[in-house]
Parts: structure tokens; C-alpha cells; sequence
């Protein structure tokens, strides 16, 4: 478990990770500006080249789907741990600072002090997290082969997750470690879930999905306000530009699942009154036949 441990804080690409364009991997303005339009440009075509072949069927995929839910469960789980650890080490390090600039380890996970640069461990798995979500973009290419299915709304989500976790890194904004341990917590469960359904078991007898991401979308609203209130009241977050964009994509992605989640529960309810009312029907249908008259009596008897 030790041994786990300093691997996940203490390496060197770890503990000296530093985000910039000559060191990592898409970290440039023009590969993000680039990227979010090929990916809708790619599912696009995808979804419109199905419709002009008038492919009715889902397209077999095999144990694509399992093990691309696997792949994302047990990459987002390592992240989780990885943040948690690397958090946990930041804090038993830099606490003497804190205490000298009176900020407490709750505080710092909700704002980072101003001139916090992107460079250390919680950094690292920042990194790791943004690049994790290029292999979260390929569910939207299985949705549309399996369903033929593409909404505005799909590829907005997952373009303006890709892009706030790009934010995160460039401006260093506050909150994220919160919102990556979290996140990833949510999408290990999720995954996991979506992995053991896509390989035959039984699967919720609710919306287990929708309902965790409703979860995770509230949580993050309520350390919005946290951040918010400490942004004025400590003196300043750093990074708070890109955490008003990040808001305001949260913002809408909650309001359009929030929407949907209410008109899932309305559609259960009218269902079930339909339901009851169908019961109700048959079951006095069946009290008047039992209450015919006898053999040999009528009305003029």
C-alpha cells in the first residue's frame, strides 16, 4: 500500500509535472480550438451518414462498449485516488504556510491563493483527468452507432467538459481538485455500472445514471457558492475568470438534465395514473359480472 502510495505522489514526473505547451501534451490554445470542432464535425457525419443509408438496426460493436466502460471506470478511479492522495500531501506539506496566511485545508480545496501556478501533483492528475476525457468523447461514436441517436445537447456536454477541464490547467482555477475527485468518483460508479449492464446482468429498476449525474451536477453547484463567497471574503480566488465560464457551463448543463430529470418523473407519474385507471376500470368490470342475476330471474321476475 506504501509502495502505491509514493507512486501516486512521490514520483518525479509526478512531483514536478508543470503544465505548459513545450512539456505537455495539448496544451495549446489551437490544439483545444481545434479538437472540440473535429470531434462534433467527426460525430456529425457520423450520425448524418447513418441517416442517408437508412440503417435501421443498431450497428453491432461487439465488447466495445464493455470495455470502453471498463477502461473509463478504472481510469476514473485512479484518478480519484491519485487526486485524493496528491491533495493529501499538498496539504501535510504547505500547512505552515497556511496557517501563516490564515487558510485552512477546506478553504484551499474551494480557492486556490492568488499567483497559484499550474505545476505539482495536483496538477499531474488535472493533466490526467483532461486527457481522460478524449477517451470520454468516443461514448458519444457508441451512442450513435448502438441508438443512431444525436442530440445538441450530447455534444455540448461533453465539448464543455473537455473545455473546463482545459480551463482548470491554464488559469490554475479554483476548486478543481474538488470537482476531479468527485467527478471521477461519480464516473468510476457510472461506468462501472454501464460496464456491468453492457456484459448481460441485471441492471437498476431506476434511472441509477441520470440520477447520479444529478447529484454531481448539485454538488457542484453548492461549492460554486462556496467559492463565490470566499472569492469576496479572503481576498480573491485565483483563476476566477475561468471559474465564471466553468459556472456558467455548469449552469446550463444542470438546468437541461434537471429538465430532463423532471420530465422522466412526470411521464412515471401519468403512466402510473393511466395504469391505475386501467386497473380500476377492469377490476369494476369484473365486480359487475360476478354481480349478474341469477339463472332463471330478471327484472320482471
Amino acid at each position: 500500500m506504501l509502495k502505491i502510495k509514493n507512486l501516486l505522489t512521490e514520483h518525479p514526473l509526478i512531483v514536478n509535472f508543470r503544465w505548459s505547451p513545450t512539456q505537455s501534451w495539448g496544451s495549446t490554445w489551437s490544439f483545444i480550438f481545434t479538437a472540440i470542432p473535429a470531434y462534433v464535425a467527426a460525430a456529425t457525419i457520423l450520425h448524418v451518414f447513418l441517416i442517408l443509408v437508412r440503417r435501421r438496426r443498431p450497428v453491432p460493436l461487439g465488447l466495445i462498449p464493455a470495455i470502453h466502460s471498463l477502461a473509463m471506470s478504472l481510469i476514473s478511479f485512479l484518478i480519484f485516488v491519485g487526486m485524493l492522495l496528491s491533495a493529501a500531501a499538498e496539504i501535510r506539506e504547505t500547512r505552515w504556510l497556511w496557517h501563516r496566511n490564515k487558510i485552512t485545508p477546506f478553504q484551499w480545496f474551494l480557492c486556490f491563493p492568488l499567483g497559484t501556478r499550474p505545476s505539482g501533483r495536483v496538477f499531474f492528475w488535472s493533466y490526467i483527468f483532461y486527457l481522460s476525457r478524449f477517451l470520454h468523447l468516443f461514448r458519444t461514436f457508441i451512442v450513435i452507432l448502438r441508438r443512431r441517436r444525436l442530440t445538441f445537447f450530447h455534444l455540448f456536454n461533453r465539448s464543455s467538459l473537455l473545455f473546463m477541464s482545459f480551463l482548470w490547467l491554464e488559469f490554475s482555477q479554483s476548486f478543481q481538485v474538488l470537482a476531479i475527485i468527485f467527478t471521477t468518483l461519480v464516473h468510476s460508479i457510472v461506468y462501472g455500472y454501464r460496464f456491468w449492464t453492457a456484459i448481460g446482468l441485471p441492471g437498476a429498476r431506476f434511472p441509477f445514471v441520470m440520477n447520479c449525474q444529478v447529484a454531481l451536477l448539485g454538488f457542484n453547484l453548492v461549492c460554486h457558492v462556496g467559492v463565490l463567497l470566499l472569492h469576496f471574503t479572503k481576498g480573491g480566488c485565483n483563476g476566477i475568470g475561468a471559474w465564471v465560464c466553468n459556472s456558467v457551463f455548469n449552469g446550463a448543463i444542470l438546468f437541461r438534465f434537471w429538465k430532463f430529470y423532471m420530465e422522466v418523473q412526470l411521464k412515471k407519474k401519468m403512466d402510473a395514473v393511466l395504469e391505475g385507471s386501467v386497473s380500476s376500470k377492469n377490476s369494476s368490470f369484473r365486480s359487475d359480472s360476478n354481480r349478474g342475476f341469477p339463472i332463471g330471474q330478471g327484472k320482471n321476475n
